[in-house]
């Protein structure tokens, strides 16, 4: 998502770094640009106009045009109304009633039911006690369907087979969060095709009737322009709390996460990017600002680090770097590691101009499933003893993982490199402030000290390494 539009706004502002004055020329030229990018990326147009003509008189103002860096200034400027036009904060949950009632409504297709799962696990995960219900009785197997996830996130679901009475349903599941005491009611509902009078009327008694602190509407991004439209159409007849944009990892080009707040006045709460009942992501205006101007969002990367990595792991990866005394399997459990993060790509995306990497054949899952193979394929004596793989060893490695002789040789080799520069002090201190920075033992976020030596396989030669071989005495004759 914002990929385009990102490009575009580095393009701009490059020129604009480029200028030694802001003009009314130069930035109408660049505005026009921006505008362009804006709706191409599915932007509501109004969007776009109002957002182009504010940043336009702010970079006119008197303030940046005396700047002795204004095209930093425009960049400031820009970002600025950027966070201004998606909500200046998080926007929180509803809370106050017990239990909190959250209505997840949207049309057909556009995962609410995976989404009311995600919730509950996210909700679950800061120590609250949930309970979904299952109050889409029209689509086949929608019920089953929560059932199974609601099992795979451990949280119980309130369902009644052959009832087609959804109002009934959503009430009896209230009385059930109450008896049990549970913080979170989640009521999973009905899509359809498009919004019906019948559709609306039967959501808006099962609000009145659970007074729901929490109306979400889920929307998928890809639906672009029209995104805004359905929030309008629900908004007005529902009156919405907050969006949860869906499938943000797909083919979305993330105009609506630009447009919905601005149009329907409801603040985007949540963003879904993944199968996977972890990506589910709170939406951070700042943050998302900062990625599509092409910034990065570190904070983000930290956050899901620190929930996702085993810091005691990571203490005890620390202490053999230090000893040197890291092995194959120290390396494997980092490799998995970095895959619990997303993977190496999606590490990429949160980092200032990492986006630019993304793609990159080089760093593709499968190159690093490869290395997987290759370790897993050795025995317990190969993996701490690196040095001693000879070649007959070599050959039944890439025989067992499926690799060539040379992928395996060419591991170990960069392997053993690895191990000798980390005999350098000063890579140690940094790769451990790394970890202590909450990045585990992920090989060295600060550069990729740890991943650096396998470019064979990764596409990392310690280019980022202060590591200089040692020059060989001549011997005097």
């Amino acid at each position: 998502m914002f990929e385009n539009l990102s490009d575009k706004f580095q393009d701009v502002f490059r020129r604009l770094r480029g200028q030694t004055t802001i003009s009314e020329s130069n930035i109408a030229e660049s505005m026009q640009e921006v505008r362009d990018a804006l709706i191409d990326a599915d932007v509501n147009i109004e969007v776009a106009d109002g957002f182009v003509n504010e940043v336009r008189q702010a970079c006119l103002g008197e303030s940046v045009v005396r700047s002795v860096t204004p095209g930093q200034q425009a960049v400031k400027i820009v970002h600025d109304k950027l966070v201004e036009l998606m909500g200046s904060a998080e926007a929180e949950l509803n809370t106050g009633a017990h239990p909190n009632v959250i209505l997840m409504v949207g049309l057909h297709g556009s995962g609410k039911t995976t989404t009311s799962a995600k919730l509950a696990r996210h909700l679950k995960g800061k120590g609250k006690k949930v309970l979904l219900a299952a109050c889409d009785v029209y689509r086949p197997a929608a019920v089953e369907q929560l059932k199974v996830l609601g099992e795979e996130v451990g949280v119980p679901v309130y369902a009644e087979e052959g009832v087609g009475d959804v109002p009934g349903i959503a009430l009896r599941a209230l009385e059930r969060a109450r008896s049990e005491n549970d913080d979170f009611l989640i009521v999973d509902t009905a899509g359809r095709l498009q919004i019906d009078a019948d559709m609306v009327q039967e959501l808006v008694m099962v609000s009145n009737l659970t007074q729901a602190g929490e109306i979400l509407l889920v929307a998928d991004a890809a639906l672009g322009q029209q995104a805004v439209s359905v929030a309008t159409h629900f908004n007005d007849a529902l009156h919405l709390t907050g969006i949860v944009l869906t499938k943000l990892d797909g083919d979305a080009r993330g105009g609506a996460a630009l447009s919905i707040r601005k149009v329907t006045g409801c603040p985007v709460k949540f963003t879904g990017s993944g199968e996977k009942m972890e990506d589910l992501d709170v939406f951070h205006p700042d943050r998302m600002a900062s990625r599509i101007l092409g910034m990065g969002d570190v904070v983000s990367l930290v956050e899901r680090a620190v929930e996702k990595i085993d810091q005691e792991e990571a203490a005890k990866f620390e202490e053999k770097i230090r000893k040197n005394t890291f092995d194959f399997d120290d390396f494997l459990g980092q490799l998995r590691q970095m895959t619990r993060l997303g993977g190496l790509e999606t590490i990429l995306k949160f980092l200032p101009g990492g986006d630019k990497l993304s793609g990159v054949a080089e760093l593709a899952p499968s190159k690093f499933a490869g290395m997987e193979a290759i370790i897993c394929s050795m025995t317990k004596y190969e993996r701490a003893n690196a040095e001693q793989i000879d070649m007959p060893r070599r050959r039944r490695i890439a025989k067992g993982s499926g690799r060539s002789v040379d992928e395996v040789s060419q591991l170990i080799k960069q392997f053993l490199l690895m191990k000798k520069v980390m005999k350098n002090n000063s890579l140690l201190d940094r790769m451990a402030g790394g970890m202590r920075g909450g990045f585990g033992g992920m090989g060295g976020m600060g550069g990729f000290g740890g991943m650096g030596g396998f470019g064979g396989m990764g596409g990392f030669r310690m280019r980022g390494s202060n590591y200089t071989p040692p020059k060989k005495k001549r011997r005097k004759k």
